[in-house]
């Protein structure tokens, strides 16, 4: 099979990209900034700030930066949920020349510890609920300079001091911490508008993010994603868009945390190219406010993952809302399931249509044709600029239709892991292809389908059953919320399939939920065991952890 570079492009969109015009992020940002300055750039718990506004303050967090002696290329740290204060840090990092390394907020002191002192970064900014977590670690890291905000220090007034009241004595969010020579956000703007902001000569092999994922095996690795990386990224994303968002008009949702980098890219950067406003919501497990939030604006465009879809769709002050304004939905970092999709489309009005990519590819890879007016299962076809090579274990290209592993090639591609030729080694082949770990096949219309992770993979009696088609045939059942399928050792099989399933209606039963199994699936993929459970574990921007399972099992 010919390696898949699409011949005819969906009306509007090139086939190949040109960022030689863009040196660097920090151009695009200034672009923007000037562009769009008295638009509205983020919205957070009812406080606006303008593109005006994020210019001035991200050049005083630069100033800050270098005045603390941060030097072009070294690593600040940032460690936060959706809240101004990130993309102020965001764009002030990069405008200093430094490298942005995202942390989890939730992460624990053990994975703290490891980001920072693999990344080497020497500065970060945390909000102090999770100021704790980095005290128990600061000393055995190379960190030197702390900025501690909190939930409300940029709302303002009344507003952010009942926030902060909340968060911190109602809902008791924030353990005690103690970290001397710590300041807060507005301090560190201060000392920085004070200093001084001085420009720093920036190109396209420099790298912006050290984005940490936990790859295909073993402990989580940095990303090395460079400007042109992620400008090529955004650049194709924004050709995708073009024809169907309107410059400077958008209002997009922002409930993906950004310091993951499918919203980091898509919402952040790509939306920020065309002056959109950005919801930012800091709690999209908190469904009630969420959608509370979301009812107070026309919400034109929303990015999502599955899970979070059918945790909308089955909230009923959700489907209560107006969605005339809506155009776009786009849903990625896992499987979108057909059921999910389809209820989506039923209560919106908008069709549910599926993104792919990863960390290493910034991460866009394939993407829907955006006027698409029914969901296809597809995860879409290779953007601008983008080859995708499906292929056996040994490195060979399998037919067409056939499963295989999907690899890419693009300028979106990752420079390598921070630190690691050997890891960076065992993902590329050769021709500079990304072995992605992710099984799938190319139909012959070019679209591509993902089957499943091949770590996932479960083995009966020697024939390949993929996780993500029996969650979806389990979820096609109206009594279940929520399912998750893995393979467990059976004496017989070599392996069974197990699922776990949260209810929607407690009457569902297991006999029940096989017996819909059987009349979907083919016999050795129907489940063997059923668990019921009041929830599942969840990553933090809300996949199902299988592997939290399996480890269980």
């Amino acid at each position: 099979m010919e390696k898949i570079w699409l011949q005819s492009y969906p009306k509007g969109i090139p086939a190949e990209i040109d960022i030689d015009h863009i040196p660097s992020l920090v151009a695009l940002f200034d672009k923007a900034c000037k562009t769009y300055a008295d638009k509205v750039a983020y919205i957070s718990m009812g406080r606006e700030i303008t593109y005006r506004q994020l210019d001035a303050e991200a050049s005083e967090f630069a100033g800050w930066l270098q005045a603390k002696g941060m030097q072009k290329g070294d690593r600040v740290a940032l460690m936060m949920p959706n809240i101004l204060q990130y993309p102020v840090a965001l764009f002030g990092t990069l405008r200093a020349g430094c490298v942005v390394v995202n942390c989890n907020p939730l992460y624990t002191p053990r994975e703290l510890e490891h980001q920072l002192k693999d990344s080497g970064a020497t500065a970060i900014v945390i909000v102090e609920n999770f100021a704790n977590t980095l005290e128990q670690v600061i000393a055995r890291s190379a960190i030197k300079h702390v900025v501690v905000t909190s939930m409300g220090e940029k709302l303002g007034g009344l507003k952010g001091a009942i926030v902060n009241f909340v968060v911190r004595k109602i809902k008791k969010m924030v353990p005690a911490w103690h970290l001397p020579g710590a300041i807060n956000f507005k301090t560190a703007l201060a000392l920085g508008r004070k200093n001084g902001f001085k420009a720093v000569p920036l190109g396209q092999d420099d790298l912006a993010f050290l984005q940490y994922t936990g790859g295909t095996t073993g402990i989580s690795k940095g990303a090395m994603l460079t400007h042109a990386n992620i400008a090529s990224n955004v650049t194709q994303a924004y050709t995708w868009i073009k024809p169907v968002v309107r410059e400077g008009e958008e209002l997009i949702v922002t409930a993906l945390p950004l310091y993951h980098v499918f919203a980091l890219t898509a919402n952040c950067l790509t939306f920020l190219m065309i002056g959109a406003r950005n919801l930012l919501i800091a709690n999209p497990r908190d469904i009630p406010g969420f959608v509370k939030e979301w009812s107070k604006y026309p919400v034109t465009v929303f990015t999502g993952v599955n899970t979070l879809f059918n945790a909308m769709v089955n909230n009923e002050a959700f489907r209560k809302l107006d969605f005339s304004s809506m155009r776009v939905t786009l849903g990625g970092g896992m499987a979108v399931q057909g059921p999910v999709a389809d209820k989506w489309r039923e209560v919106t009005g908008v069709p549910l249509l599926q993104a792919y990519g990863l960390t290493e590819t910034s991460p866009a890879a394939t993407i829907n044709p955006l006027d698409m007016k029914e969901f296809n299962g597809a995860i879409g076809l290779p953007i601008s600029s983008t080859e995708i090579s499906i292929r056996d274990d040994y490195g060979h290209e399998v037919p067409q239709g056939q499963v295989g592993e999907i690899c890419i090639r693009g300028p979106q591609v990752m420079k390598g892991y921070w630190q690691r030729p050997e890891e960076t080694e065992l993902v590329f082949y050769p021709d500079r292809f990304l072995r992605t770990g992710d099984m799938g096949y190319v139909d012959k219309l070019g679209f591509v389908f993902l089957v499943d992770r091949k770590k996932d993979m479960i083995l009966v009696s020697g024939f390949n059953v993929y996780p993500n088609e029996v969650e979806e045939a389990v979820a096609m059942h109206p009594g279940v919320l929520d399912v998750a399928a893995i393979g467990v050792p059976d004496e017989h099989s070599g392996e069974a399939v197990k699922i776990f399933v949260v209810r929607k209606d407690p009457a569902v039963n297991e006999r029940m939920l096989i017996a819909h199994c059987r009349s979907v699936l083919t016999g050795y993929k129907v489940p063997k065991h059923v668990e019921f459970r009041d929830d599942l574990p969840r990553t933090n921007v809300g996949k199902i952890l299988r592997r939290a399972l399996k480890e269980e099992a």
